[in-house]
């Protein structure tokens, strides 16, 4: 895309006309309309065009962004309150609470300020809430998101005997049951507790639709927080997703952004005596900024990566992630996340961390017990998947030189002896030649290394460099781990054919969210009306061609119940639209043709 028309696409989505009846965080990005027919380096520019549209300056008339003036100020304001429980953490508390990747990114932050806090000598006063319990910081688990009551009891049973609380929840498209339930319950008891919410649609965008067992909607519980003194909203828009509807993507790395830059300016306000400031804020969000450059420069490295996975993916075999400290737990969440965001195998993408359960130390303890899947130490990968690799699979390393490289250099050799196709990404700062001679060792074992390297006076938080000022350091490695490894999933996926044009149309139909979002997307896509769109829908996760009289009658949470033994629901709904054929006819094709444009060129 050249120059002039990449300025225009940047923008084009905050025009009023561009498809004006979705939310921001459904929209479908102008930048990436093709990128189901893009090479891998190509997919990867696309993705760097997108993340940058977090960092755009507020335009006269449109939407407030991430520097917006008054996202800044509310930032700041935030930042006090948990400076005053941090002073004074008495029978108090900070939680932070999602569903899906949200809710994995409230754990991986929870666990890094508590050990921050740990090492000065403070006790710990953050937690995290996940929807579906720990078990969801390891797959999916959709159906409690449209529960707002089990919301407001976990929080309830968090906060017990607590008399100050700073509730963060996060929902990227103000939409999760699961979180409105727990602000209204703040709400409802303000003499304990501070709403805050962070997500990425205007507050008018929020979900106005019944809740089960509710009186209220999302959208009314915005409402109600705009109208309360003590409860911030904290929305900027970030842009159209790469892939529409992924908030996995931009959503999570603006969540990230945000909570790192809130927490640091009030953990350093709290014990270094520097007060939380707009525009220490505002720099803070810049670093966040040169870490997406920084991480982007190395963009044949990245879509060597890409191509790698993606080989793999086409050709029935699988990716797995060995990664140490925080970019593990990151590898862990992005393979988690592939399942219901492109309807994939639990094996198709795996991610194993060094010190299994004793390093994520999560609230629940060991959650081996539930099957396979939940055997993530790289021992049950050496035991359970490497005896049944292939050159056909694809693993990949992923550590900084702030942790153990002979340790990675021997888990390397024990890979090797077994197949060809290992790949290596790791950081570093400038000047650090600690670890050079294993590096080498490692490169040469390895078909592609990417390495990132940083300036030193920029360094993140390391293990061997546990001083107060690097706790307020943005967290770049962690940031640039999650871009890369959205890239390399993504990208991989794309290339199987799991995307129509820029839509993750192969979702998984777990939830009322995706229920309505498959129905949108289906009408998008195929220009047909609504209620021809579902009843397509309903036929393809009932297996039928033509629908009794009960199963349109029931209501969506038995259709998503259905929905959970099916697969290629949408791709199979959205074929039959565009052409015309049966259901039997569309899932033939698309296994002979996985790639669903293909599939419908060859029909029509």
């Amino acid at each position: 895309m050249a120059g002039s028309a990449w300025t225009s696409a940047l923008c084009k989505w905050e025009s009023p006309d561009y498809e004006p009846s979705l939310p921001v965080s459904e929209k479908s990005n102008p930048l990436t309309c093709d990128i189901d027919r893009a090479s891998a380096e190509s997919i990867v520019k696309m993705l760097h065009r997108c993340d940058v549209q977090m960092f755009q300056e507020e335009s006269e008339g449109t939407y407030q962004r991430l520097l917006s003036d008054q996202v800044v100020k509310t930032l700041a304001e935030v930042a006090k309150r948990a400076e005053l429980i941090l002073k004074d953490p008495q029978d108090s508390l900070v939680v932070l609470s999602g569903c899906g990747t949200s809710g994995r990114l409230a754990f991986l932050i929870a666990a890094r300020f508590n050990r921050a806090l740990r090492q000065l000598k403070q006790n710990p006063v953050y937690s995290y809430i996940i929807a579906g319990g720990d078990r969801a910081l390891l797959s999916s688990q959709e159906a409690p998101e449209d529960d707002p009551k089990l919301g407001m009891l976990s929080l309830k049973k968090v906060c017990e005997g607590k008399k100050r609380v700073l509730f963060v929840g996060i929902s990227c498209g103000l939409s999760a049951p699961f979180v409105a339930g727990q602000l209204d319950f703040c709400l409802q008891h303000p003499e304990v507790y501070t709403p805050v919410l962070i997500g990425f649609n205007p507050a008018h965008q929020a979900r106005d639709e019944a809740m089960p067992g509710c009186t209220f909607t999302f959208h009314s519980v915005v409402q109600r927080m705009q109208e309360h003194a003590n409860a911030f909203l904290i929305n900027p828009a970030v842009g159209p997703e790469a892939i529409s509807g992924s908030s996995r993507m931009k959503g999570g790395s603006a969540t990230k952004i945000l909570l790192e830059v809130v927490l640091s300016a009030a953990q350093a306000a709290a014990f270094s005596r520097t007060p939380v400031t707009c525009n220490g804020i505002v720099q803070h969000i810049g670093a966040h900024k040169r870490t997406v450059d920084v991480t982007y420069s190395e963009c044949e490295g990245i879509a060597a990566l890409v191509e790698a996975a993606g080989r793999s993916l086409q050709g029935g075999g699988c990716v797995c992630y060995l990664g140490w400290g925080s970019l593990a737990v990151l590898s862990l969440m992005d393979a988690s996340e592939c399942n219901p965001t492109f309807g994939a195998d639990y094996e198709d993408v795996r991610g194993f961390i060094s010190g299994g359960y004793a390093e994520l130390n999560i609230n629940e303890g060991s959650l081996t017990s539930l099957g396979p899947d939940f055997c993530i130490a790289h021992e049950d990968f050496l035991h359970l998947l490497l005896p049944r690799l292939t050159d056909k699979d694809t693993v990949l390393l992923i550590y900084t030189h702030c942790d153990d490289v002979g340790d990675v250099l021997k888990l390397a050799r024990r890979v090797r002896e077994k197949m060809v196709n290992l790949h290596a990404f790791y950081h570093q700062a400038d000047g650090d030649t600690s670890a050079a001679l294993q590096q080498d060792d490692i490169n040469k074992l390895c078909l592609s290394t990417l390495n990132i390297t940083w300036p030193a006076a920029a360094m993140p938080f390391c293990r061997q460099n546990r001083t107060l000022s690097s706790v307020s350091v943005p967290q770049q490695w962690e940031l640039s781990t999650k871009l890369v490894l959205n890239a390399v999933s993504t990208g991989a996926h794309i290339l199987k054919g799991k995307i129509y044009q820029n839509h993750m149309i192969d979702v998984q139909v777990t939830n009322s969210k995706l229920y309505r979002r498959a129905t949108r997307l289906l009408q998008r896509l195929s220009g047909r009306p609504g209620p021809q769109c579902e009843e397509a829908l309903l036929k393809a996760i009932y297996q039928v061609e033509e629908l009794t009289g009960d199963i349109p009658s029931c209501d969506i949470t038995t259709h998503t119940h259905k929905a959970r033994s099916r697969t290629k629901v949408v791709p199979a709904a959205l074929v039959c639209l565009l052409t015309g054929c049966s259901l039997v006819e569309a899932e033939s094709h698309l296994k002979q043709r996985p790639i669903i444009r293909e599939a419908v060129e060859e029909l029509l």
